[in-house]
């Protein structure tokens, strides 16, 4: 089994980092693999509402960013893991977009599966960004994985997370967690609606 890591910061090697590599290295130890994807510094695309990724085969209409490079590695995965600095409050916007768009394009392959977010702030915010991060999941149909404490690690300068002893605590129990939850079940999405129809209501007809 495999999970599949965002790096949602802008600096690759950074505190987000620190807090996922934690997370990788005792996720190994349980026997899981996983795999980490940076979304880069590049500029990324927020969703236009086009629609036109329904005709793409699960592919965002813009193709100029790394959205489709993410996405695609979906169906591959088993559970996902979202990591992101904190900006007044709230996740990295450009992560945001990554995920808006790829769930929208490519969500039949992460429905289901587990899922975790990982907020890392200097010092406040940091349960606004991780509530925001969870939601996209929440409607996916895919079971969260929780840890000992919200999923938070703090420092502010470069290299300062892994002081955080709490922090990386935390990431640990979460990976514990995890490989109990995908083995427990031995990787099989959750069954959501199944069969069932969707019925949408919308209050304004």
């Amino acid at each position: 089994m495999k999970v599949l890591l965002i790096n949602g910061s802008p600096h690759q090697n950074g505190n987000t980092s620190i807090a996922l590599s934690e997370f990788a290295r005792t996720l190994k130890d349980e026997g899981i693999d996983s795999e980490t994807l940076w979304i880069g510094n590049k500029p990324v695309r927020g969703c236009i509402a086009c629609n036109r990724c329904k005709e793409k085969s699960g592919r965002c209409a813009f193709d100029d960013d790394i959205c489709n490079s993410i996405s695609a590695r979906f169906a591959g995965a088993d559970a996902l893991v979202v990591g992101s600095p904190v900006y007044y409050g709230q996740p990295n916007g450009a992560l945001l977009s990554i995920i808006q768009r790829a769930f929208y394009s490519n969500g039949n392959d992460i429905a289901g599966k587990p899922a975790a977010a990982i907020a890392v702030c200097r010092r406040g915010g940091a349960t606004a960004a991780f509530e925001t991060l969870n939601l996209p999941f929440q409607m996916m149909n895919m079971p969260l994985v929780t840890s000992q404490y919200w999923n938070i690690v703090y420092g502010r300068e470069p290299g300062q997370a892994s002081l955080d002893q709490e922090g990386l605590q935390t990431m640990r129990a979460l990976a514990h967690n995890m490989a109990w939850l995908l083995k427990s079940t031995n990787g099989k999405p959750a069954p959501g609606r199944g069969d069932e129809p969707w019925t949408p209501m919308h209050f304004i007809r």
